[in-house]
């Protein structure tokens, strides 16, 4: 089969610490320079929070800490990338900070690799297959399986509460 006949896809590719991954361009809404994010309590540690993306409640996740990385220090580059993840059939905006965006990638079907297997130990179902692009790897995330069904729920939870907690008006004093 010649390459003008094998099938591709475009991925926008971001860095943690050393690594690239990469997420389907359709699921990407956005990428946003870092803005403040509002900390809801009791949340996991990779749960940084809300923002509000033009009157949205958009939970943000450290993409590093989800994915059992260190913490990273913000730079310049430091963004957040805002996703359609999907459950259930349901679509959940959620961002995910990422250190930095690098570019969109055309990468064809015969340059991804299937995901490694890497014992029984370490979960590798959120990998979607290393692309390979100039004698780099890119990590491709099937990024509806990088939360599970409760960690979604918990997501959505958090930004449904921020939605609440901002649509109350403060209480009046009655005379």
């Amino acid at each position: 089969m010649s390459e003008s006949n094998v099938a591709s896809r475009q991925f926008v590719t971001f860095q943690l610490a050393e690594e690239l991954f990469g997420v389907e361009v359709y699921r990407t809404r956005e990428v946003l320079t870092l803005i403040s994010v509002t900390a809801v309590p009791q949340t996991p540690d990779y749960m940084l929070g809300v923002i509000n993306l033009r009157g949205q409640v958009v939970p943000v996740i450290d993409m590093r800490l989800k994915l059992g990385m260190e913490a990273g220090k913000e730079s310049r580059d430091t963004c957040i990338v805002v996703l359609e993840v999907e459950v259930d059939g349901e679509p959940i905006v959620v961002g995910a900070m990422a250190d930095a965006v690098r570019e969109v990638l055309e990468i064809r079907d015969d340059q991804i690799e299937p995901a490694p297997r890497l014992g029984s130990r370490l979960q590798t179902e959120f990998i979607h297959g290393m692309g390979r692009v100039n004698d780099q790897f890119i990590i491709l995330l099937n990024i509806d399986r990088v939360f599970s069904s409760d960690e979604l729920a918990l997501v959505q939870d958090v930004g449904n509460f921020a939605a609440a907690e901002e649509e109350e008006v403060p209480p009046t004093l009655e005379n």
